[in-house]
């Protein structure tokens, strides 16, 4: 009896061989396969190039009213997404900060859960959604309106339920994704960034910002004379510090951080010695909490152990210390600790103005 012995299957993907075929063959398939690959490739940057060259045909109005009320705004510009499209908002504000727009980015999902101190009157808001379905970004929206923000969105669906809460809207629609499924954000986060890149660049030039500005934001190039200033020099300090004394009741806090107007207010023992910082955030998550405030003292919700920096430090060196720790504020007090100045983010961030010890000071070649 004689034993037959299967021959054993081919790879999976891979087509059978004529056994007499095998010899050299293998190299006809990978080259075919190789071609695909490539073809693939290009299709996928051929379906991206034509979504921003979509996008020319609706650069009008309303990107222009945009860029003019960038201009005109007197705080910073807040970029807004999530997911991907919060991926693409942080590298449009990074290339605003970098070109002359004070911009910083906010998670929507932390906004409501705190963060949304970290936004003024002042501010105007970039929000990013393709679909403007987004869940986050329409609960967020609604709360931002309530605080006199002006809101701007990008986004592919202009008749979207995020659209109706929007003083203004840069339709960045795209024919299709570039993936295959059509599911992963692909081509409508190319045309998002692009969007963001002309916004940033048309600003570039309506700011008359040139290359001296742009070296001078850099710290991998010159850390500039604006970075290179001591705190000491830029600190709030004396009566433009927002302090309440321990034991005071939180309407009393209340009341100075609305006063001293940086969102937030230092808490002193009698001698004047640091005991804490009470921030807006720390005021939403009490209101979270349920808490009654005319019950609460200052002690009750403050963070007792604020972050520190010396006065002869440098601006480069706090704005350092602030990315680090992800906080809005630097209390600068004495060997003794007592307190001596505070620093706000906004002051390190601001590109055309500045404060020297509560004074403002514009920075050369830059233009409103």
């Amino acid at each position: 009896m004689e034993m037959c012995i299967a021959e054993p299957a081919p790879p999976l993907g891979f087509p059978s061989l004529p056994k007499a075929a095998e010899a050299g063959s293998h190299e006809i398939l990978f080259a075919g396969i190789g071609s695909m690959v490539i073809d693939e490739a290009k299709e996928v940057l051929k379906i991206e190039a034509q979504s921003i060259l979509g996008l020319m045909d609706r650069i009008g109005a309303e990107f222009e009213k945009a860029i003019e009320i960038i201009l005109e705004n007197k705080g910073r510009l807040i970029l807004t997404g999530m997911g991907k499209s919060g991926l693409i908002g942080r590298k449009i504000a990074a290339t605003l900060n970098s070109t002359g727009t004070p911009s910083l980015f906010l998670h929507p999902a932390e906004a409501i859960h705190g963060d949304l101190g970290m936004v003024t009157p002042n501010d105007i808001v970039l929000a990013i959604s393709n679909s403007g379905n987004t869940g986050e970004i329409n609960t967020l929206l609604p709360l931002l309106k309530k605080m006199g923000v002006k809101i701007l969105a990008l986004t592919g669906n202009p008749d979207s339920p995020m659209t109706k809460m929007c003083d203004l809207v840069i339709d960045v629609a795209v024919e299709r994704e570039a993936c295959p499924m059509g599911m992963a954000p692909t081509a409508s986060t190319t045309a998002a960034l692009a969007m963001g890149d002309a916004l940033a660049v048309v600003l570039v030039k309506r700011r008359r910002f040139n290359p001296d500005d742009f070296r001078r934001f850099h710290p991998g190039g010159s850390l500039g004379d604006r970075l290179g200033i001591k705190v000491k020099e830029i600190m709030l300090t004396g009566k433009r510090i927002p302090t309440v004394p321990l034991g005071s009741e939180v309407q009393r806090a209340i009341e100075e951080i609305e006063k001293k107007g940086i969102g937030a207010t230092l808490v002193s023992h009698k001698e004047g010695k640091l005991a804490g910082i009470l921030t807006d955030g720390d005021l939403r998550r009490m209101l979270l909490n349920q808490k009654n405030m005319r019950e609460l003292k200052v002690e009750d919700v403050m963070s007792p152990s604020p972050w520190t920096i010396d006065q002869n430090s440098t601006t480069a060196e706090a704005l350092a210390s602030m990315e680090m720790h992800s906080i809005m504020h630097l209390v600068i007090v004495d060997g003794d600790d007592r307190i001596r100045g505070i620093v706000h983010l906004h002051d390190l961030l601001g590109r055309e103005e500045f404060r020297v010890n509560g004074a403002f000071h514009r920075t050369p070649g830059t233009h409103r």
